[in-house]
């Protein structure tokens, strides 16, 4: 099995513009870049004359200004929001306020919001996010002539949806599936086995493609899922196999098993480990020893599991390959 996964960085990205991305889709851009955003959050447009805008983005003054004028002369009729991660839904109150619009999400999900890392808290999601409407597997939004499927799919994010153009065979996978980059998940409030089986939910589906909420087009989408498994399945053996060797703290397994990572994602990779473990030690596979790494204290704000010991569980190297 291997951990290779066929990314594409080489996007050109013209901020501000509203691009003809697939029938009856615009995507503008928004200029706020990061490790975790790539080269900003996609909008998009979905329709014509009325108008479907998903993920209106940050709070930017120049990138809600984009969106007022790429409808111009158009209505638009809804803001849906694939999850409250700032860098998605920000913007929608502003944008409401520009152009009207029934903003619409999955809605508050009555668990433990925000990742266990610094700066991964209140800053980067916003627990206090209600939309006008809350959604739920298996709706479907109308905005003039198209339809949207609501997905619930979870993992990234508690609140995280899916939105797929009926009769296109294409999803708005927010920050289900990407182009670019594997998806961050981050406890408390990512989950790997919920991620895992939102996954699963779209390999029966047969879509064309994929349309993320960061970097360009998915033009294998079920290749692309597939391959998102596997890798997550091999990173998952990787782990137990650091444990079989003594690795057993996750800034250790870090070290181990990403290398020379930037320094602005080594929190996020601790807390993907942090992830795999907690759904292996759901399975029986793993166990926390309950001490502590005396070189990995937890700081102030942090999941404490990210200091903590863990082993295999016996028998737990023939159940897991």
């Amino acid at each position: 099995m291997s951990a290779e996964l066929a990314f594409n960085r080489s996007v050109d990205v013209d901020y501000g513009v509203a691009e003809e991305v697939a029938p009856q889709v615009r995507r503008i851009v928004a200029n706020n870049p990061s490790p975790y955003t790539f080269l900003g959050t996609n909008t998009y447009l979905v329709g014509r004359g009325r108008v479907a805008v998903i993920d209106p983005g940050p709070a930017c003054e120049q990138h809600l200004a984009a969106i007022v004028d790429a409808t111009r002369g158009e209505r638009v009729t809804h803001i849906l929001i694939t999850h409250s991660h700032r860098d998605h839904c920000d913007g929608a109150r502003g944008l409401q306020a520009l152009v009207g619009g029934e903003i619409l999400s999955f809605g508050p999900t009555g668990t433990e919001r925000g990742a266990g890392a610094p700066g991964l808290g209140e800053a980067f999601v916003d627990p206090s996010f209600r939309p006008d409407r809350t959604l739920q597997d298996g709706d479907v939004v109308k905005a003039g002539g198209v339809a949207l499927d609501v997905l619930h799919t979870p993992g990234h994010a508690p609140d995280h949806l899916c939105f797929a153009l009926v009769g296109q065979r294409t999803v708005f996978t927010g920050d289900h599936v990407m182009g670019w980059n594997t998806t961050v998940i981050a406890p408390p409030e990512g989950s790997m086995a919920k991620f895992l089986a939102s996954l699963e939910k779209l390999l029966p589906r047969h879509d064309k493609v994929f349309l993320p909420a960061h970097g360009g087009r998915v033009q294998t989408p079920q290749r692309v899922v597939k391959a998102y498994i596997m890798h997550r399945q091999w990173r998952e053996q990787t782990i137990l196999t650091c444990l079989e060797d003594g690795v057993s703290t996750i800034p250790r397994i870090v070290a181990k098993i990403y290398g020379d990572l930037d320094a602005d994602l080594k929190a996020a990779a601790a807390l993907s480990v942090l992830a795999h473990l907690e759904h292996m030690i759901s399975r029986g596979l793993v166990r926390e020893t309950g001490s502590r790494d005396r070189d990995a204290q937890p700081e102030a704000g942090t999941e404490a599991g990210l200091a903590s010991v863990y082993s295999v569980s016996p028998g737990a190297s023939s159940q897991a390959s």
